[in-house]
């Protein structure tokens, strides 16, 4: 059978299916198999061709010349073989031409239904494939549908679901209207596979900095670390390596307009840039800003951080309902407490009145002669340092070393139980909502409405702490959004 619409039927599916033309091609002849299957109870002997010039359709029946035919879809008489070859005899083989005519219109039906259902599998599993790939990556759909709250994206070659759970809830969405998400995941299901967006997922902000920041995209700028309450504050860690480019300042971008090209797509969410550090004291104090003359002690091996703040800090340092601190945790993986410098200073002399001498594992000896010095508790002996230790009598530099390192990890281990311990309260700026001391990424408090700090300075010599959020208009030097105040050198947005 010749037609070249034939061809063009076949090269307009693998177009539209973005499939290969070769795939179809072969698919057709798979289908065409089937059916000679079906209507001779076998396709082993059976080859199917299709010219891809002319369009031409071949199906030869490879069969057996025999004196007496037992079975017609294995072999051939010589009379009838004499058709295709000169001279027949038994053994010989004969390539048979079979006409589509023989098939009846079932049999053409079934080669139709095959080769439609194979490619509707190859297209999905091309889906599949290809949104595979792009899992982090931002794609732009239309909203088609809204159902339950969860909202069915038409991507074109396929649909997509931005579940409730993974939008921003200050959004509304109408039909019509073109969103841009993240791809999180892409799962198989019996219609198909199922493309997962996300506009509440940290890699949708990561993703849309590289977009709006050359930095990141060129490698020159990294993002360490996002945390986010999605449409309402966001923290964002970014480092380089080059001394020469500031990293916050490329995320800001000229009179913020980077930073706010990001805040308008996540409907207004404030977003704080600061400076990665690899220490993870200074890392928590820039986490916490707008907070800033902070101290911190680390317990590497609880992953616990106790952050000590001026008591005028204390509201900005763990935020409205909490969002400042929990959002530091989650960005730090640092399990925080924040205590004000009174507390502060209240629990330490209460530790330190019971750091004795008995604490020290050193000889009875050895504990005479400090109390002897005057230096009848671990902090006095930890403020006479090595040196002071060294000039008693009978105390060597060995001695002095261990009695010194005892104290001090006595000492830290005693503060750090702090993390542990109930406090109070306290108000926050507003005077009604109580905050808590410690906020760990995984017992998150509710999101609340961030408040933005008016009137705070930058924080520290490494960069200045940038707070984007707003769409003001800021003068010549000044960058947009509100300034807050922090730790060690950061900027947020």
């Amino acid at each position: 059978m010749a037609n070249l619409d034939v061809i063009d039927a076949l090269n307009e599916i693998a177009r539209q299916k973005n499939l290969s033309r070769e795939f179809v091609i072969e698919t057709l002849k798979q289908g065409l198999l089937q059916a000679c299957k079906k209507k001779f109870g076998t396709a082993d002997n059976i080859t199917v061709d299709v010219e891809d010039d002319s369009g031409e359709i071949g199906i030869f029946a490879r069969r057996t010349v025999v004196e007496t035919v037992e079975d017609p879809a294995l072999q051939i008489n010589p009379a009838d073989a004499a058709d295709y070859i000169d001279r027949p005899k038994p053994g010989d083989e004969v390539d048979v031409i079979i006409p589509f005519e023989e098939f009846g219109r079932l049999a053409i039906q079934q080669t139709k239904q095959i080769l439609f259902q194979r490619v509707r599998e190859a297209e999905r599993e091309q889906v599949f494939q290809d949104f595979s790939t792009q899992l982090g990556e931002i794609i732009t759909g239309t909203v088609q549908q809204i159902n339950r709250g969860d909202i069915l994206v038409n991507l074109g070659r396929t649909e997509a679901v931005l579940p409730f759970r993974e939008q921003i809830r200050s959004e509304r969405y109408q039909q019509g209207r073109t969103v841009r998400a993240c791809v999180i995941d892409v799962v198989k299901t019996i219609k198909g596979p199922q493309v997962i967006l996300s506009r509440s997922h940290p890699d949708f902000l990561r993703k849309l900095f590289a977009q709006e920041v050359p930095e990141i995209r060129d490698g020159l700028v990294e993002i360490k670390a996002v945390a986010r309450d999605a449409g309402e504050r966001a923290k964002v860690a970014v480092y380089t390596k080059d001394p020469k480019i500031d990293a916050v300042g490329a995320c800001v971008g000229v009179k913020g307009v980077r930073v706010q090209a990001v805040v308008r797509e996540l409907s207004g969410e404030k977003i704080d840039i600061i400076f990665w550090s690899p220490d993870p004291a200074t890392f928590v104090v820039r986490a916490l800003s707008p907070a800033k003359d902070l101290e911190a002690f680390a317990d590497e091996a609880e992953q616990k951080m106790l952050v000590i703040c001026p008591d005028l800090m204390n509201s900005k340092a763990i935020g409205k309902r909490g969002e400042n601190v929990r959002l530091a945790s989650k960005l730090t993986g640092w399990r925080i407490n924040v205590i004000n410098e009174t507390e502060y200073q209240s629990r330490l002399a209460a530790v330190e009145s019971q750091l004795t001498l008995d604490e020290l594992d050193v000889s009875d000896k050895v504990k005479a002669k400090l109390a002897e010095a005057g230096l009848e508790t671990l902090t006095k002996v930890i403020e006479a340092g090595q040196e002071k230790l060294t000039e008693l009598p009978g105390i060597g530099d060995k001695t002095a070393e261990r009695i010194l390192s005892q104290a001090i990890e006595i000492k830290d281990g005693r503060l750090m139980k702090l993390l542990d311990q109930p406090r109070e309260k306290p108000k926050d700026a507003e005077g009604g909502d109580e905050q808590p001391a410690a906020a760990p990424a995984e017992e998150a408090a509710p999101p609340a409405v961030p408040v933005a700090e008016e009137g705070a300075e930058p924080i520290g010599p490494d960069a200045e702490e940038k707070v984007a959020g707003e769409d003001p208009a800021p003068e010549e030097d000044e960058t947009p959004g509100d300034v807050a105040e922090g730790g060690d050198g950061d900027s947020e947005k």
